[in-house]
């Protein structure tokens, strides 16, 4: 056993795949149909019936090991042979989720084996499972695993195993390069992130022995919270395709439900840079109402069904598939998530579906091939920052937010809003997601929010970004800490040179107090970053607004410049409700690139866009959450003719670049560009 362990941990998975989704593909919809004993023909029939009524072409099922299981050591597949049937008699693909067979309470399925002897039995599942359907011409693909990733990490036997030789191959140091003493230790964390991609590889590996025609998905889950376990990237090489589980009820805790289309933003853009060149969808969207699972009870509107679809779409993935089309008959969640009524009667919501459905496949061409078109600017996290986290902020709710569990991501998403309601294409994205390669990075920035760990090697890369053009955007208690935990505010500032200045000191301020940049008023709370120039250092050209302290600092930096500003001004805005003068400040430090790019003329609160390029022709997604009738004009569009309305709701065009939004209003609209 731990020879395998240290072969799942130390060896990564090495093969080629075919890939049958394809990023230029048309988009699609879908749901889950829950397939459980009890069901009948009809129902079955029924429901792949229903899907391709209303433009659903796609499905997920369940692939339940404890259904199949024939008590005689052996399966028994005809339960979902029926519903595969179906799916080819409706030309209904299919996305088979593996689901080893676990307590009947495990409405989830669990996420790391408990032991060798549950190991090797998943292992047995997964080459009985392909080889079964590997031939049905309804089969797309396989998800290795619903929604990877736990936390805590669990006491199993196999994790104190694995953990074991992960640790004695990666020691603590005693001490930091520079000599410091390491006293922290944060491997636990890094090693449940290698653990989770060793083993989804080993998962793939295992199906690609017995079938290497299909594509290989997987579904991360609760991004906001497990961005930390997660390293996306290295996913990559085992995958055809990425996703994502984003329910409104189990994942958007930190939202609130005016700002569930912002999360659902966030949450794509996410999973669109850890798939890389890959295509990606999003596996699994609320479909219908919880009553006692998820935390909080709530069902979505047709309006937001519609929302969250033009979201994916505006964010290059190729679809969404619901969770679900029917609901499960027993036990935890039974009859909730349906898109259907208890009588199997398609709801508002999936009337909600088809029109959008049909909007999609009318323009499948022009939104197959659509690319986001890239404004250069990208909200940057740091999983060190959430690992950092986990160790240090006090258990329960403390009275200041900054002081929970989350706050570097909170800090992250508040830029994002910020930017994105200038009509900004931001993207979001993991550091070791970001390509520092290029030797000119002129027109590009990157912001950096209150990420609170940043590992040394991004002194040298940052650098490079600044040098060689590079507009850096720095607020909050970023670097407080590098990757040993070690506070670099009192062992020599790492990015000091980079930056221009260093901090004197953070002080706790119990209310919100307003930070100066120039004449704008920047509201903060609850870390008041003190600026100054270390006597030894040339400040060279930098400058300090000062008002009372020195709180905000622009440093040119060879090509590029850093703009820093060392107090929670992004919390500040989310304890306040008030985007606006975060928005101002990130969109006044911004170079001409952005500037130039597709952008509502103004800031517009709680309105979302999106811009795309199809060949020579601009799309724009915009969607109204304010609460209120909004007319929003758009700049930097150049049309050689009249626009065409891919779809509408609630919504018209009001002039050549302005558009019309009433409450919950959703306007695709298609530019033909010069």
């Amino acid at each position: 056993m731990r020879y395998f362990i240290l072969a799942l941990l130390l060896v990564a998975p090495a093969f080629s795949v075919a890939q049958s989704l394809d990023r230029d593909d048309a988009l699609f919809v879908g749901a889950q149909v829950f397939i459980e004993p009890g069901q009948t023909d009809a129902q079955v029939d029924g429901w792949f019936r229903t899907l391709r009524e209303n433009g659903m072409g796609v499905c997920r099922i369940r692939m339940f090991e404890s259904y199949m299981d024939d008590g005689r050591g052996g399966y028994d597949f005809s339960l979902f042979d029926r519903a595969f049937r179906a799916a080819e008699k409706y030309g209904i693909r299919v996305y088979a989720t593996l689901f080893p067979e676990t307590d009947r309470t495990d409405i989830g399925g669990w996420k790391y084996p408990y032991d060798s002897l549950q190991l090797n039995g998943f292992a047995r599942f997964i080459e009985a499972v392909a080889e079964h359907f590997r031939a049905s011409p309804a089969l797309q693909g396989w998800v290795l695993l619903n929604e990877p990733g736990q936390s805590p990490l669990p006491d199993y036997p196999f994790i104190r195993m694995a953990m074991d030789d992960w640790m004695e191959d990666n020691p603590l140091p005693d001490f930091t390069p520079d000599g410091y003493p390491v006293l922290a230790d944060m491997r636990k964390e890094r090693f449940q992130m290698d653990m989770n991609t060793r083993f989804l590889g080993w998962i793939a590996d295992r199906l690609r022995q017995y079938d290497d025609a299909h594509d290989i998905h997987v579904n991360p889950h609760g991004i906001f919270s497990s961005y930390s376990q997660y390293n996306l990237a290295a996913w990559r090489p085992f995958l055809t395709s990425m996703g994502g589980s984003a329910h409104a009820s189990w994942h958007f805790g930190d939202f609130d439900r005016q700002q569930y289309a912002l999360a659902m933003l966030a949450n794509a853009e996410m999973l669109r840079s850890g798939a890389g060149d890959l295509p990606w969808f999003m596996t699994e969207l609320q479909g219908g109402n919880n009553v006692y699972s998820g935390g909080v009870a709530m069902c979505p509107t047709p309006d937001e069904i519609m929302q969250w679809l033009w979201i994916v779409a505006g964010t290059e993935g190729k679809g969404g598939i619901f969770w679900m089309l029917n609901s499960r008959s027993s036990g935890l969640e039974s009859g909730e998530w349906a898109l259907l009524d208890f009588r199997g009667r398609p709801t508002p919501r999936v009337d909600a579906i088809r029109k959008v459905a049909g909007a999609w496949a009318a323009h499948k061409n022009l939104l197959g091939r659509a690319r986001l078109e890239d404004s250069g600017v990208d909200v940057v996290y740091f999983r060190e920052s959430g690992w950092a986290e986990n160790l240090l902020c006090p258990e329960g709710d403390d009275r200041y937010e900054a002081r929970q569990t989350g706050a570097s991501m909170k800090s992250a998403v508040s830029c994002f809003r910020a930017l994105t309601e200038r009509g900004l294409n931001a993207g979001f994205r993991s550091a070791d997601e970001y390509d520092f390669s290029p030797d000119d990075f002129s027109g590009r920035t990157v912001v950096i929010s209150n990420q609170i760990c940043i590992p040394w090697k991004y002194r040298s890369r940052l650098g490079k970004f600044v040098s060689g053009g590079g507009t850096l955007i720095v607020e909050g208690l970023s670097a407080f800490y590098d990757e040993y935990l070690r506070n670099t505010m009192t062992t020599g500032f790492m990015f000091r040179n980079l930056f221009g200045c260093s901090v004197s000191e953070f002080r706790i301020r119990d209310s919100i107090f307003n930070v100066m940049a120039d004449s704008l008023k920047l509201p903060a709370f609850p870390w008041h970053g003190i600026l100054e120039s270390p006597p030894e250092m040339d400040r060279g050209t930098s400058d300090l607004t000062v008002s009372a302290d020195r709180e905000v600092s622009v440093h040119d930096y060879g090509r590029g410049k850093v703009v820093w500003c060392p107090s929670n001004i992004a919390l500040g805005a989310r304890e306040t409700g008030d985007y606006a003068p975060l928005s101002d400040f990130l969109y006044g430090s911004l170079p001409d690139r952005a500037v130039s790019s597709v952008r509502f003329s103004g800031y517009q609160d709680n309105i979302l866009l999106r811009t795309l390029r199809s060949g020579d022709d601009i799309i724009v997604i915009c969607i109204n959450k304010s609460g209120t009738e909004r007319t929003v004009t758009l700049d930097n569009i150049a049309c050689t003719s009249s626009p065409d309305v891919i779809f509408s709701s609630k919504a018209s065009l009001s002039g050549t670049t302005s558009l019309t939004l009433a409450p919950e209003g959703i306007l695709a609209v298609c530019f033909h560009a010069g």
